[in-house]
């Protein structure tokens, strides 16, 4: 039987998984519209919720802090998002010790962006971790904790090729990641060459796509633009006439990201993973559009 509290056996067990991500909000009014996000998807019972960690660490306590509260006032298994950027090994520590007596044993393991913001040179932290897979051995050697992983379908930003990018995922497997969860997916033939890299160099664990829908074509540019990528020509002759019509456009949003979960599970996706940016509407829209029973 698989552990129902580790995510890493979970997503082994068979079936799909479903999952939300959220971040901690800046300041009371966020935190109102979190919660309540939080409250309206629940109710579409995912497998687990993310919590992401801000630059350099800089919301650890309120990752904490949500994720404590996800794990003791509602019915949804939470996960903890861990960098190695601004910590120590001590502050690892302290921070995997928190996140114990929380009852959390859910983390995503992640290097993070360098202090400097998306390409800009990396700077470790002294007496601190490289690598993300340092970070997950670390985390391993603590025992009891199931770990997962960041993968890039089109390869991390600063990889020099998709070749070096899969043995980077290979050294995280190694040191004892049990799934990895992918960032945004522009295109399925994106992930399915990431599954393909994966297996080709042993990395043999469940491989979650990141599903992001497009609501507002300035804000979707940023973050694909942050991450060294740019939007797919297909995607943009469907979203560009509609530029103007905020409405339209995110009706048509809806609609690709609709197709894309479809082609990926189709392609063999163990689930997909969504990330709300703290709204619950767009994802709803999705799950009823794709009739996921709840």
């Amino acid at each position: 039987m698989p552990d129902l509290s580790a995510i890493g056996q979970l997503l082994r067990s068979g079936g799909h998984s479903f999952s939300f991500e959220f971040f901690p909000p800046k300041d009371a009014d966020g935190e109102e519209v979190l919660w309540r996000s939080i409250s309206e998807l629940e109710d579409l019972h995912p497998t687990f919720v993310s919590v992401t960690y801000g630059a350099g660490g800089g919301t650890r306590e309120r990752t904490v802090a949500i994720t404590r509260r996800i794990a003791h006032d509602t019915s949804m298994l939470p996960m903890a998002h861990l960098t190695c950027v601004g910590h120590t090994t001590d502050e690892l520590s302290t921070i995997v010790g928190e996140l114990r007596r929380a009852g959390i044993r859910n983390v995503l393991a992640l290097r993070g962006d360098p202090p400097g913001g998306p390409g800009t040179p990396w700077e470790s932290t002294p007496g601190g971790l490289e690598y993300a897979s340092e970070l997950v051995a670390f985390l391993q050697a603590r025992g009891d904790l199931s770990v997962g992983v960041a993968a890039f379908p089109e390869g991390h930003r600063d990889a020099p090729d998709l070749e070096h990018d899969a043995r980077v995922l290979k050294a995280k497997y190694d040191a004892g990641a049990e799934f990895a969860i992918t960032e945004m997916v522009l295109r399925a033939s994106d992930y399915t060459g990431l599954v393909r890299r994966a297996a080709e160099v042993g990395a043999d664990f469940p491989i979650v796509p990141g599903i992001m829908p497009i609501l507002n074509l300035s804000s979707m540019r940023t973050m694909v633009r942050l991450s060294g990528r740019e939007m797919p020509a297909e995607t943009l002759a469907r979203i560009l006439p509609l530029e103007d019509d905020p409405a339209a456009l995110r009706a048509e949003g809806i609609r690709i990201a609709t197709e894309l979960c479809e082609q990926l599970l189709e392609a063999g996706a163990p689930g997909l993973h969504f990330y709300t940016l703290n709204r619950s509407k767009a994802t709803r829209e999705i799950f009823a559009a794709l009739k996921i029973p709840v």
